[in-house]
């Protein structure tokens, strides 16, 4: 089983870049299942073919699904629903906007990916394509689990206990007040349970990787890199990124010449940023990318001289953790010598300069505000250590 997830800024182009690897893996024998998580669906419109909740053929080897978020979260989130209902019906809040609130943000788009394990296991599929939300900020949510499992263990049984205990007198005590029941708690303790599964399959380097569509444009490129930054975060493969809609060698003359000196700028920017991952290119077509035809077509751009199906890159290009005196942020930088490190930073962007090699990294919330104090480059790699206490002179440790 192969599960390839593709996210990326709106707009760059990941909807026709997904449905256009599940055309490829068809063609070279997989039973492909592509897969619509985006709340905006548009997967039907590419395809030129009326998709639904449940798989539907696309041509021979190939079905496609637009998750229908509404009827997961009744399905996941249904029980826990009606009783908050009823809470803010006891606490007179009961007008349409407060309706809204009874489904966290994000819990929507959780729970639609939770259709991939349901797809991953079913055994009819040998790759599901995953065209997901328009931003790395969703899969952030998987990183949950690890902490409701916690919740669950510790601390669920006795409030459970407790729950049973107190209901009888709650409802009289309180004026009215349903505490929840048990097929509130059996829903909850399921989710939990369901989203540990779906995490086990997404965070399986062999098995999910995670392709971020970009295009050779400033503001798409600081989102990749903040995607990225936390796709690395939670323990996410990343194998590729896939530079969408860039202008053709015959666009650089006259009125598109321009463009197309700020396209070959923008790719360097990107090669600088997610070295030394995999960066296939389409080029921007003649013509609209919908249907079969245009779809093939972009496939084979993107894969010429490689392998769809494959792991493109296994290992973190980079990874933060924590230690007693810190942070520390380990880098890739692979055909790399030693030699004179420099580092900057501006805001949230650090940018590292070793020999004619420069990496730009967005940081995460939790290295913000911290002074780099150290940094040392062994074994083609990196290692930047970040404290609490201010020190101004950055020196560099030799092993």
């Amino acid at each position: 089983m192969r599960v390839i997830i593709y996210t990326g800024k709106g707009g760059v182009g990941k909807t026709s870049v997904a449905a256009a690897t599940a055309v490829k893996l068809a063609e070279q024998g997989y039973r492909t299942l592509i897969l619509s998580t985006d709340a905006a669906h548009s997967l039907s419109d590419s395809f030129q073919v009326a998709l639904g909740s449940e798989p539907v053929r696309i041509s021979e080897r190939l079905w496609g699904v637009e998750v229908d978020s509404l009827r997961e979260t009744e399905k996941h989130w249904g029980a826990v629903r009606n009783w908050l209902s009823g809470l803010m019906s006891w606490a007179n809040l009961d007008d349409i906007t407060t309706e809204e609130m009874l489904v966290f943000p994000g819990m929507e788009e959780l729970f639609s990916l939770m259709e991939i394990r349901r797809h991953a296991t079913s055994g009819d599929y040998d790759a599901i394509i995953v065209d997901c939300a328009p931003t790395g900020e969703t899969l952030r949510l998987l990183s949950y689990p690890n902490l409701l499992r916690w919740w669950l263990e510790k601390v669920f049984p006795y409030e459970r206990r407790l729950l049973k205990v107190v209901r009888p007198v709650a409802k009289v005590v309180a004026g009215g007040l349903e505490l929840p029941g048990d097929n509130v708690l059996d829903s909850l303790a399921s989710l939990v349970r369901q989203l540990e599964k779906l995490q086990k399959i997404i965070i399986d380097p062999a098995m999910t990787s995670v392709r971020v569509v970009v295009n050779p444009e400033k503001m798409v490129i600081a989102e990749a890199r903040r995607a990225f930054t936390y796709l690395n975060l939670y323990g996410f493969n990343t194998d590729a990124i896939i530079v969408n809609r860039v202008l053709p060698a015959e666009a650089g003359t006259g009125y598109w010449s321009t463009w197309r000196d700020i396209h070959l700028k923008y790719e360097e920017e990107i090669r600088n940023s997610f070295s030394p991952l995999p960066i296939l290119r389409i080029p921007m077509m003649e013509s609209e990318v919908y249907g079969l035809p245009m779809l093939k077509r972009i496939g084979e751009a993107a894969f010429a001289n490689t392998d769809a199906a494959a792991v493109l890159y296994r290992g973190k290009v980079q990874e933060i953790r924590k230690e007693e005196d810190g942070y520390v942020l380990e880098l890739v930088l692979p055909f790399v010598q030693k030699d004179q490190h420099q580092l900057s930073q501006k805001g949230d962007e650090l940018t590292v300069q070793a020999g004619p090699y420069k990496r730009k990294v967005l940081l995460p919330r939790t290295l913000l505000g911290r002074e780099i104090t150290g940094a040392r480059f062994t074994e083609q790699k990196l290692t930047i250590r970040c404290e609490n206490k201010t020190i101004s002179n950055l020196h560099e440790e030799d092993e």
